[in-house]
């Protein structure tokens, strides 16, 4: 048993030597040695050194013409042959390639002896053959194996990827690994006993030798341990620290990009029986469930974590995010989740949504009001920061441009969705990190919520059957008539706002010139809904 392999080889991915002599441009051939197919290498290197023990990794195939035997001089025995492989085994040479050309017309009997004795292949490299020609092609052989196993890599990690997100994660981990490495995958719980397993169930003495490697990682600094029981492969992987859970694995034989691939799978595990132990999986899926049921959302957030606590109404944030460069991947999505404090996070097209819980509100923290752009504007007779207090929201993330909500109650989630996504388009036109929705008091207050929505309606009825003129007028009055800027906002051509503005303002009948207009327009958009 142990805890970790150093290789005798270099980290490469090996090449088969019948592969090698399989190539009929270089016309190789194989005189004594082990079969072909049961030899590796990791390489070529070409000496003429009488001890080339000092220069080798191991793993190499050595290439040599013979300069230094002086056998072609006519003192034959006088070199000895046996020191020399026996040297070159010593080193972890795996094969030994023989020029016949230009020193020597053939290979010399005395090599071949000691070649057959140490069980070292030896392989005839013909005149019209060059060493930098063998080393080229072993280096191509083993780029196409690199390639092989990256793909097979990838093409396992999107299977146990697609295997986690079953409604029976755990088995569709283990049966995809099992099935990937042709052997036995188990999960072993915090005591030790077996909680899954699939795959080719192993002999009783392969059973409990993967057992005991589970219980030592689990007793040990070490999070991974292998061993061989019965020419049988082990590993085993350990779930998160002091958690108990292991990931065994047993296979009848070991290819390259195996380890990675288990690897893998040890992650997706580690998550999985992170959120079983927790509680939190359940808790959001119950949460899932009562809202297809039809449960209210105040009903449910309890069950998503966060809140201020003692009987205070929990408030929310939304989040609209975009990275700024590329599109966003799962990976990148749950690491802002994770660096925003949530796991409510939801990739969808090119913007990322996360549900943030606000933290509890400090007694007396009145005297000042959220602005726009994130900095703070004081009340009457309060001092003037010019930062946000702590704890007053989602802050800045680097590579992201943020929208952020108000703080709201969960019956007001649409609505702050809407707010995000209207501050998440400002902050891309003006090139800001990060832009919160601004929630102060004004004249416009003054008025009854329900007159002032049917005067809006009323106000903007002849667009208001076509959002995008809508959304576009929004747009453009938040971004005080930038053409360019509300082109960035809304992704689309400058002139394609130039034009759909024209056309708001021959609807309304209205000079978009006049500010009192604007700011009529603007009170009516804010008041809009639905």
């Amino acid at each position: 048993m142990q805890e970790t392999a150093v290789p005798s080889a270099p980290p490469t991915p090996p090449v088969s030597l019948a592969a090698l002599l399989s190539r009929d441009d270089l016309g190789l051939r194989q005189i004594t040695g082990p079969p072909a197919g049961e030899v590796t290498i990791h390489g070529a290197h070409t000496s003429e050194m009488s001890d080339p023990y000092p220069y080798l990794l191991g793993g190499e195939l050595l290439l040599t013409a013979g300069v230094h035997i002086p056998e072609a001089a006519g003192r034959p025995g006088s070199f000895d042959f046996d020191g020399y492989v026996a040297r070159i085994v010593a080193a972890g040479g795996a094969a030994l390639g023989f020029g016949v050309a230009p020193v020597h017309d053939t290979v010399p009997a005395g090599l071949v002896a000691a070649c057959e004795q140490h069980g070292l292949p030896l392989v005839e490299v013909p005149p019209r053959t060059t060493f930098s020609g063998v080393a080229r092609a072993v280096w191509q052989l083993m780029a196409r194996a690199r390639l092989s196993e990256l793909r097979r890599i990838t093409e396992a990690q999107q299977g146990l990827a697609a295997a986690a997100s079953r409604p029976d994660p755990v088995p569709s981990v283990l049966r995809r690994l099992a099935g990937r490495l042709e052997g036995r995958a188990v999960l072993y719980g915090p005591e030790g006993a077996e909680i899954a397993a699939a795959g080719r169930e192993p002999g009783d003495e392969v059973r409990r030798a993967l057992a005991e490697l589970a219980r030592f990682v689990t007793g040990h600094p070490s999070s991974t341990a292998t061993d061989t029981v019965a020419g049988t492969r082990l590993a085993a992987y350990a779930l998160g620290p002091g958690r108990g859970f292991v990931l065994g694995v047993a296979a009848p034989h070991r290819e390259s990009g195996d380890h990675t691939i288990a690897s893998v799978a040890a992650v997706l595990l580690s998550l999985l029986t992170g959120e079983h132990q927790s509680g939190t999986g359940a808790a959001r899926s119950s949460a899932l469930v009562r809202l297809l049921l039809g449960a209210r959302r105040e009903e449910v957030a309890p069950l998503l974590g966060g809140g201020e606590g003692d009987g205070a109404v929990t408030r929310w944030y939304v989040v609209h995010a975009r990275p700024d460069t590329g599109a966003p991947d799962a990976v990148s999505a749950s690491a802002l989740g994770a660096a925003l404090g949530s796991p409510l996070v939801d990739a969808a097209d090119d913007v990322v949504r996360v549900l943030v819980p606000a933290p509890p509100r400090a007694e007396g923290s009145g005297g000042v009001r959220p602005e726009g752009d994130g900095s703070v504007r004081p009340e009457a007779g309060a001092a003037a920061p010019r930062k946000p207090p702590a704890g007053s929201g989602p802050a800045a993330q680097p590579g992201w441009t943020l929208g952020v909500s108000a703080p709201v109650a969960p019956a007001e989630w649409p609505a702050a969705d809407a707010q995000a996504a209207r501050a998440l388009a400002r902050a891309r036109a003006t090139r800001s990190a990060l832009v919160r929705h601004a929630e102060r008091p004004g004249f416009a207050d003054l008025v009854p919520p329900g007159e002032a929505e049917a005067h809006a309606r009323a106000l903007l009825a002849p667009i208001g059957g076509v959002p995008a003129l809508a959304e576009t007028l929004r747009a453009w009055l938040s971004l005080h008539g930038s053409w360019d800027r509300t082109a960035v906002a809304l992704s689309v051509h400058r002139n394609t706002v130039r034009q759909r503005i024209a056309r708001c303002a021959a609807l309304l009948g209205a000079d978009l010139d006049d500010p009192d207009v604007r700011m009529e327009l603007w009170f009516a958009l804010r008041h809009l809904r639905g």
